[in-house]
């Protein structure tokens, strides 16, 4: 979303995209004889938890404000949300809720556009809003940052003392919940993914006990919650390293062409991208969209190029486009803050409004452009508003981030099974709420990844996480390699032997 989000499939004839099969024994049960009234429940738990904790239900403004999500289509039901104070607030809901046997979900953001999350009927929603910490250590190396943060208030924090690090390209999504399935975002050039800057974190588990988890404390858990931590804990806290900021300024070119160019840009892209060896400076983001100020009857093509420095020093990587005869181009200089208003993916920008109406993603890496196979995708996407205005705010995002420090790392290491992407497309059909369109959103969705996948050579398709539609093969989320998979179940079940972390595209 990514962070549209980074801010804001199609697999081979031999894969399935058929709707994720859960074992009996982990499908949502029939709690509700078992749910306490809210008095005894506020009696409950009440009484245990910090002075900073809230407890909400529904009828009640903030429950409303709390279950609120960036998409309207992706509902987890809640009959309580119990805003936390503390880690052991987390704890304290948890265990509550395995003793009434309730399904719980943690929240920060609410950005998830995943269907398995719809999947949570009658549960517990823990919000992790209030845990905003964002302490800089002494020597300037780490930063403690609470559960709850997000990256508009991390990236001031860090820029206000000289520092920064990994964060998504989405102002207001949260830190966490995009570092556990990975993290993409524009210094990770630099400094890799999100999840390659955590040292170590604060996890409370399924069973509600309290874990410290780093490379040498608990190491297989380490391993796994970078990559698929959706799947094992609830992180309230964690190290996290941060370093002296690259440059005081970054640039940024906005140029917009139509779909005459659209072969030409592509190839461009290509020689930019340099198959994943773009600068670490650079950055290129494209977008499909709908902009009624280039034309009302037409999409277009959005190409950003950032820049991690000045924009004299943006010149040779800029001009190359420039020369293509954009019908548009906008020039901004700014401090890292600011560059997320200006690419439209701020805290206030209309992408993180919320809600933003109803929306799928559907994700696939990609290590090349197939360039007709793109201006196809073009003309797929170009008939779809075209023929029904309820889809004119959907856009096909195309992110291109530097990736010579995510390259860096052993792939072994995590559990993150892309590091081999090079690009990361994502589709992002959206409509207004009410009009049900969501069976013709995933049809369109899924023929445009589809035919995008027929462009690849034969590569399997790979899913990002955290753009995951909940119908991919666990192959292509979690890795190909036959051990990933294994090692992911064995420490799921014995992490977490009763599947209560399973409303985020589950390990099964």
């Amino acid at each position: 979303m990514a962070a549209i989000l980074p801010i804001l499939s199609i697999i081979l004839a031999f894969l399935s995209f058929q709707a994720i099969a859960v074992p009996a024994s982990f499908l949502p049960r029939d709690v509700s004889p078992a749910l306490p009234n809210q008095r005894s429940l506020q009696n409950e738990i009440g009484r245990s938890l910090s002075k900073k904790a809230a407890l909400y239900f529904p009828g009640q403004a903030e429950y409303k404000n709390l279950t609120t999500r960036w998409a309207e289509n992706i509902n987890p039901n809640f009959f309580a949300t119990v805003e936390v104070g503390t880690a052991d607030d987390v704890a304290t809901t948890v265990k509550f809720a395995r003793k009434y046997n309730i399904d719980f979900l943690a929240i920060n953001r609410a950005h998830g556009t995943t269907k398995t999350l719809s999947t949570l009927k009658n549960g517990i929603q823990i919000n992790l809003r209030q845990l905003q910490e964002i302490t800089v250590a002494p020597d300037g190396k780490t930063a403690k940052l609470g559960g709850g943060v997000y990256n508009d208030n991390v990236v001031n924090a860090l820029h206000a003392k000289g520092k920064s690090s990994g964060s998504g390209a989405a102002g207001c999504v949260g830190l966490m919940g995009a570092g556990l399935g990975g993290g993409y975002g524009r210094y990770e050039g630099f400094y890799g993914l999100v999840l390659d800057n955590i040292i170590d974190m604060n996890v409370v588990m399924a069973d509600g006990t309290k874990k410290f988890v780093s490379a040498k404390s608990n190491p297989d858990l380490y391993w796994a919650m970078r990559g698929a931590g959706h799947n094992f804990g609830i992180v309230t806290r964690l190290t996290y390293k941060i370093h002296d900021e690259i440059s005081p300024t970054w640039a940024l070119t906005t140029m917009i062409f139509k779909q005459d160019k659209i072969e030409p840009v592509f190839n461009q892209l290509n020689k930019l991208i340099a198959n994943g060896t773009m600068p670490a400076r650079v950055i290129n983001y494209a977008l499909f969209a709908f902009n009624p100020n280039i034309s009302t009857t037409d999409p277009v093509i959005t190409v950003n190029i950032f820049y991690v420095g000045s924009a004299q020093d943006a010149k040779p990587y800029v001009k190359p486009f420039l020369d293509l005869k954009p019908v548009s181009t906008q020039n901004f200089v700014t401090s890292y803050p600011n560059i997320f208003y200006a690419a439209g993916t701020g805290l206030n920008d209309f992408v993180c409004h919320e809600p933003i109406g109803s929306a799928y993603l559907y994700p696939m890496g990609l290590q090349t452009y197939n360039v007709p196979v793109m201006a196809q995708l073009f003309q797929l996407y170009a008939d779809k508003v075209k023929s029904n205005p309820n889809f004119s705010g959907s856009n096909v995002m195309l992110e291109g981030y530097s990736l010579g420090a995510v390259k860096a790392v052993d792939p072994a290491s995590t559990a993150f099974a892309h590091r081999d992407d090079n690009i990361l497309v994502g589709f992002l059909p959206r409509w207004t709420t009410g009009t049900n369109l969501s069976s013709e959103a995933e049809e369109w969705a899924s023929k445009a990844r589809t035919l995008v996948q027929s462009g690849t050579n034969g590569r399997p398709l790979s899913a990002y996480v955290n753009y995951a539609h909940g119908d991919e093969p666990l192959e292509a989320i979690y890795g190909y390699e036959p051990w990933r998979l294994a090692r992911l179940r064995k420490l799921k079940k014995k992490y977490d032997p009763d599947f209560k972390f399973r409303f985020y595209n589950p390990i099964q």
